[in-house]
């Protein structure tokens, strides 16, 4: 039988839910006229407490690195130092995107598959006084390392007058973060991953305090300037044309999220993420990242007795199982499992269970069934029957 879809497990794009597709094929309507606004104004308080803030969130038709973009350009100046800590290819575009703009960057490389240490970004900041810029990685998509971001922004806050800037595109909307609690002052995502929309939109929160840096930075900007956005925010508008189709996309996905409550959101990307782990254990399959550090949203494998693109192929030859490779110098070596947004413990159970399949055609060894019953066994360990 022919298949007319995927089981799309990758850490971005990630399946969109069907109501939220519905919504997304309403009707065309004006975007200055009054329902857009209405749109707008309902959206816009909504995204606060799925950023953890107060503030202003801003949207953008453009992919996550746009909202990356707008970070730098917004509230530096060619010649500034900052710090950008570089754990795996999505730290190393920060610190890219940060020299494109001249400025004076100092990269923390951490390993790939492991978390930066506060401690480290406190050496970085007493070895160079005049920071501006300290740019941070929440989720590094490309190892599935969850970095202690809180952390990292409260030390920053304690030794400098230095911006915090974090790229939250794998987290945010699957992942718990305080930005106005621990003194984050721009968060950026991208609409594709836990936020269970398409490509298209990217989103930045900035803090209160933070505005009159941007306001009075000099330097030129004219699409991703944030000034326009936050105006024009306040006149249910967008300064230029929108995705609309995605905002009404948005408007049920935040539906969904307050329906499910945000702590239980939270939860269930937990959950998912021991199944998925424990899984991996039962069947003989080594973890790229320690318990300490693994990400709710993505896992990262690296096999020792098969090749993981092969694994990868057969996967989605067989049954439709589409997982991501490893990026840069890990291509090749480590295969990726996205568990996010429209994403249940039910869905985890299943690509177990075709994991079990594939590796059997590979001559892995493990006991049939093991992975399937640890992904229950941690399931079973953090839910009961109401």
């Amino acid at each position: 039988m022919k298949r007319e879809w995927d089981l799309l497990h990758t850490p971005g794009p990630t399946p969109i839910p069907p109501s939220v597709e519905r919504s997304m094929n309403q009707p065309m309507i004006g975007h200055r006229g009054e329902k857009c606004k209405e749109l707008m104004n309902d959206i816009a308080p909504r995204l606060k407490p799925v950023f953890g803030t107060s503030g202003d969130v801003l949207v953008v038709t453009g992919s996550g690195t746009s909202a990356l973009e707008s970070a730098v350009v917004n509230v530096t100046q060619p010649g500034d130092d900052v710090l950008v800590v570089v754990a795996g290819a999505f730290g190393d575009r920060f610190a890219q995107i940060c020299e494109t703009y001249e400025l004076n960057v100092t990269r923390i490389d951490v390993p790939w598959g492991e978390a930066v240490e506060v401690d480290q970004v406190e050496r970085a900041l007493r070895e160079n006084s005049n920071v501006k810029a300290v740019f941070l990685t929440h989720c590094e998509t490309s190892t599935g390392v969850m970095h202690p971001i809180e952390k990292a922004a409260e030390r920053v806050k304690e030794m400098s007058s230095a911006l915090v800037i974090v790229d939250g595109v794998s987290s945010i909307g699957g992942a718990e973060l305080d930005m106005d609690g621990s003194g984050i002052d721009i968060l950026v995502t991208g609409s594709q991953k836990a936020m269970m929309l398409p490509p298209g939109l990217a989103f930045v929160a900035v803090r209160e305090e933070v505005w009159p840096v941007i306001e009075q930075n000099p330097r030129p900007r004219f699409y991703l300037d944030l000034n326009v956005y936050r105006k024009q925010l306040q006149a249910g508008q967008t300064p230029f044309t929108p995705a609309l189709s995605l905002l009404f996309g948005l408007q049920q996905m935040l539906h969904l999220v307050e329906e499910e409550g945000l702590e239980n959101v939270y939860h269930r990307h937990l959950v998912m993420k021991e199944m998925t782990r424990e899984a991996a254990r039962a069947l003989n399959l080594p973890l790229l990242v320690s318990d300490e550090d693994a990400s709710s949203t993505v896992t990262s494998i690296k096999p020792e007795t098969f090749e993981a693109e092969q694994f990868r192929k057969v996967a989605k030859e067989e049954f439709g199982l589409i997982l991501a490779g490893g990026q840069k110098h890990m291509k090749g070596q480590i295969f990726r499992i996205g568990h996010m947004g429209y994403c249940r413990p039910a869905n985890v159970l299943q690509y177990i269970s075709i994991i079990e399949i594939v590796l059997k055609r590979l001559g892995h060894e493990f006991t049939p069934g093991a992975g399937v019953a640890a992904a229950q066994a941690a399931y079973l360990k953090h839910t009961r029957e109401d």
